[in-house]
């Protein structure tokens, strides 16, 4: 790629992995977050949770998942037991704007865990997921506060979707919810753990097949989790995020970032933390250029250098287009002769 264009892709990704993070513009009103046992998405929803409170967003958090309520966010709901409707509610009660008559304020509502209401022993029949997730965004009661809201969902990929027992056999013309999910999603973010992708890449480049990790190795037993564990060097901190953003024009942008741990940055950091997976030292170490190597001759199995005597030998040796120009010598059997 040249370097003009890895430049502008640069500046271009990385305003957009800001604005998404920032919540800036609504540039993704719904943003879909596929991780697994190997890399949760734990430390991205704190990360959304960080710079919302910088940027005084009011963050409610929708927990299936977490038992406490974390640092920077406005309302924690509970989600554990309650139906769809109850849950609608009580985020749409959650919200007060700190001005009736001034501008909207911004909002961003979380969910850690969409797993256990799509998976749920007593589901309601009039339950549409669609629905459901609409309405944190529009919300249809005009009596509620309007704000621009972003609404973030995580999604664990190595949870299966199983059915509970009394339920009859899933209708074979209905979408699986993770179709409807990712169909929905304006940006969906897969993360990766770095140490996984530093192991895969190294394969890669001496041509060998990529490692697999988890659920994916079909291996009876302990699974196997994130090698920076193990390790202890920390020098493979960080999460991937394989970012697929959906413009409204219809166009895609795929893009790899890196996300660093947040002990390396302070709780009040402003700049942006996040970079290209390219960028990376680790991931693309500098090639080390060798001032030498111009000077040295190609090696070979023979002698490729000349004598003195050899090169004069050679200089003086007359080829035979030459005498063919003057019309003389033994070369002018090469002219055409009427």
């Amino acid at each position: 790629m040249a370097p003009i264009n890895l430049s502008h892709r640069r500046t271009h990704n990385l305003l957009l992995i800001s604005k998404l993070l920032n919540l800036r513009d609504t540039a993704s009103p719904f943003t879909l977050l596929l991780d697994s046992l190997e890399q949760p998405a734990t430390p991205l929803l704190k990360e959304y949770i960080r710079r919302a409170k910088l940027s005084k967003v009011h963050v409610t958090l929708i927990s299936f998942e977490t038992l406490r309520k974390p640092d920077g966010v406005d309302a924690f709901i509970s989600a554990r037991r309650k139906s769809p409707a109850d849950i609608m509610s009580e985020v749409a009660s959650a919200y007060q704007p700190a001005k009736q008559n001034g501008p909207p304020q911004r909002r961003l509502i979380l969910i850690d865990a969409i797993n256990p209401l799509l998976s749920s022993k007593k589901p309601d029949p009039t339950f549409q997921l669609a629905s459901f997730l609409g309405s944190f965004i529009t919300p249809r009661d005009p009596s509620t506060p309007k704000a621009d809201a972003s609404l973030v969902v995580a999604y664990h990929t190595d949870i299966p979707g199983l059915l509970p027992v009394h339920q009859q056999a899933p209708n074979p013309y209905k979408p699986a919810h993770l179709s409807i999910l990712t169909y929905l999603a304006t940006s969906i973010i897969t993360l990766h753990s770095f140490s996984h992708i530093l192991a895969q890449k190294a394969a890669r480049d001496r041509s060998l097949v990529a490692p697999v990790f988890g659920l994916d190795e079909e291996q009876d037993g302990v699974i196997l989790g994130r090698l920076d564990k193990l390790t202890g060097t920390g020098a493979a901190e960080g999460i991937v995020l394989e970012l697929e953003h959906r413009r409204k024009s219809g166009r895609g942008v795929l893009e790899w970032y890196i996300l660093p741990p947040a002990s390396r940055y302070a709780a009040s950091h402003v700049k942006e933390v996040v970079t290209l997976l390219d960028d990376n030292v680790l991931y693309n170490p500098p090639m080390e250029l060798d001032d030498r190597a111009e000077d040295e001759e190609p090696k070979s199995t023979f002698e490729l250098g000349l004598t003195d005597r050899q090169r004069r030998d050679r200089e003086g040796v007359v080829l035979p287009y030459f005498d063919a120009q003057y019309g003389d010598g033994p070369g002018e059997g090469g002219e055409d002769s009427l």
